[in-house]
């Protein structure tokens, strides 16, 4: 598709739905109307329409609402008249973030700090491997870009793809990803084992009568809700070729606490806390943010004598890998799936550990994938020296011109290509400098250091992340337009609103280039009905029930309009 204008793709497709929608008076009506007409086409994506909560009750439904406006955003550089007439296609792909495919079962997890950190607990957690399913069903049935027609060169997941980093999730997520058969559920295959049939008030027991706090929220009782989920399913695996960023729930103990192998016979045992009181719960939330050795002193006594222990089924799957391990994973040709082969790790990469890499995203458009986790611990990143040189030496050699630190140009490599970099973390969330205790000699750089660099090559168009769950976009380098790039950060798949992005580029033929990006929801359908625990059914309630959770804030995490489906301008750095 590179190389047609939009005029000419557009010539050979129907625009009935923009001109429908010309036919409004409101203001929003008016940008939807525009919105269409630029579009090649907007179905199944929020530029048709998007979740909305109803009700006036605690327990909000959700249905389809209106769609949302394209918002352009020129502070990097001027939106020009006629562009769309002269738009060509350059790459077109979606990002998939903290799908955080989680084994409920666990003994290793900390449900019962929900109170302290709304990740620890979450009402919908049982059907993430099934929502992850009706994502890559939306984006097979969605193909290509909405506003330059290109169909999707790939997909690229920024991190979090586990949980818990067990084998176990890994194995889910790569089956998602390629295709097969799951079955989501650890230990015994024929009975749920975890907090949701506990008993405890402090859950949603949600097949039971009992009323515990959630209930008391108006949460539901859901006959058959735990049997369903964990009932194996095929899942249909991306129709297009996809990659993987690793991020800290990949690489350490609930994304957080360093894993130095102490905890391998508690993931594999059959012990399971399913609470304590409440001075211990609040001193271990704070520990698992500030202290990960306070952390696990704490754990450890709660396993001898100091919380409720329950007894379930020891599964050898659950033990937590390696970043070695997690590459070879992505090797097996059994998860090859649309390719390519490894996903972007390599056998060298199966060997060292080394979780960065770059790839071909488009014809003329470089990739970059880096690794911002810490070892070390705690739930933010950074770069380790060696990852940042190697950085710098992949800008280097992708690039005819630079500027030093001192901000005069420097000439060197042969081409120049537009370049796309893929990162867990955000450039706010990259402040943890500890040491990484598996090369304790090394020196860390945090989201400065990297904005800075990035800032030198003037081809470096964006970075694309996660880790926030929030949907975030912010532009970078306003004073000097030539050295200005985005920063495209994007909702989580476990938290409301469960949105994945797709990204397109653009060269707009005037000497600026336009980043589109548009969010997408799952297939699943909006209504929900609480009788209904087919795989359709579930994939409906994952959604409603993450808007539903009591500890959950899907108004911060859903962003605003400048962070949804906006038209990002930037100079050109070849033109």
């Amino acid at each position: 598709m590179r190389g047609m204008s939009r005029r000419q793709f557009v010539s050979r497709m129907s625009a009935v739905a923009a001109g429908a929608a010309l036919w409004s008076a409101t203001a929003q009506d008016r940008a939807l109307a525009a919105t269409a007409a630029r579009a090649v086409r907007i179905g199944g994506t929020t530029l048709e329409q998007a979740a909305m909560p109803v009700g006036n009750g605690p327990y909000k439904r959700l249905v389809a609402g209106p769609g949302w406006p394209l918002v352009v955003r020129g502070e990097l550089a001027a939106a020009g008249s006629g562009r769309d007439d002269r738009r060509t296609g350059l790459a077109s792909f979606v990002q998939f973030t903290d799908l955080h495919l989680a084994d409920t079962e666990s003994p290793v997890r900390f449900e019962y700090l929900a109170q302290y950190n709304d990740s620890a607990h979450r009402p919908q957690e049982t059907l993430t491997v099934r929502g992850a399913s009706s994502l890559v069903e939306r984006v097979n049935a969605v193909r290509q870009g909405p506003y330059t027609g290109m169909p999707f060169g790939m997909v690229m997941a920024t991190g979090d793809n586990t949980d818990n980093h067990e084998l176990i999730e890994l194995d889910w997520y790569l089956t998602v990803m390629s295709g097969g058969r799951i079955t989501p559920s650890s230990g015994d295959p024929a009975r749920y084992e975890g907090v949701q049939n506990s008993g405890s008030a402090d859950y949603w027991n949600p097949e039971s009568s009992f009323q515990d706090t959630y209930k008391a929220k108006a949460l539901p009782q859901i006959p058959g809700f735990l049997s369903g989920a964990g009932r194996p399913f095929d899942a249909p695996g991306l129709s297009v070729p996809w990659y993987t960023t690793v991020g800290n729930h990949d690489d350490s103990i609930e994304g957080s606490l360093p894993d130095l192998g102490l905890l391998n016979d508690l993931y594999t045992g059959d012990r399971k806390i399913e609470g304590c009181d409440d001075a211990t719960a609040a001193k271990l939330a704070y520990a698992l943010r500030h202290d990960p050795a306070q952390a696990a002193i704490l754990l450890g006594k709660l396993l001898a004598n100091g919380g409720a222990i329950r007894r379930v089924t020891p599964d050898e799957r659950r033990r937590p890998f390696t970043p070695a391990e997690f590459a070879k994973a992505h090797l097996n040709p059994a998860h090859t799936g649309a390719g390519p082969i490894g996903h972007g790790f390599t056998s060298d990469a199966a060997s060292s550990g080394h979780l960065y890499y770059t790839f071909p995203l488009a014809s003329g458009v470089l990739g970059i994938s880096l690794d911002t986790t810490n070892r070390a611990g705690f739930a933010d990143g950074s770069l380790g020296t060696a990852q940042l040189n190697w950085l710098e030496s992949v800008l280097k050699s992708h690039s005819s011109r630079w500027y030093d630190t001192d901000g005069h140009v420097v000439r060197g490599g042969s081409s120049d290509s537009l370049i796309v970099l893929f990162s867990h973390h955000t450039s706010a969330t990259m402040g943890n400098l500890l040491p990484d205790p598996y090369h304790p000699f090394e020196g860390r750089h945090d989201g400065n250091a990297l904005v800075a660099l990035l800032q030198r090559y003037p081809n470096v168009v964006a970075w694309v992340n996660g880790h926030t769950h929030e949907n975030r976009i912010l532009p970078h380098g306003h004073a000097v337009p030539e050295r200005a790039f985005w920063e495209i950060n994007t909702a989580s798949h476990v938290d409301y609103p469960q949105h994945a992005r797709i990204i397109e580029m653009a060269d707009n033929g005037d000497g600026t280039l336009s980043l589109f990006t548009t969010l997408i929801e799952s297939a699943a359908p909006y209504t929900t009905d609480f009788a209904d625990t087919s795989d359709r059914g579930l994939a409906a309630l994952y959604r409603e029930l993450s808007y539903n959770d009591p500890y959950a804030t899907p108004a911060v995490k859903l962003g605003t309009s400048l962070d949804h489906n906006t038209e990002l301008l930037l100079a050109h750095p070849g033109k």
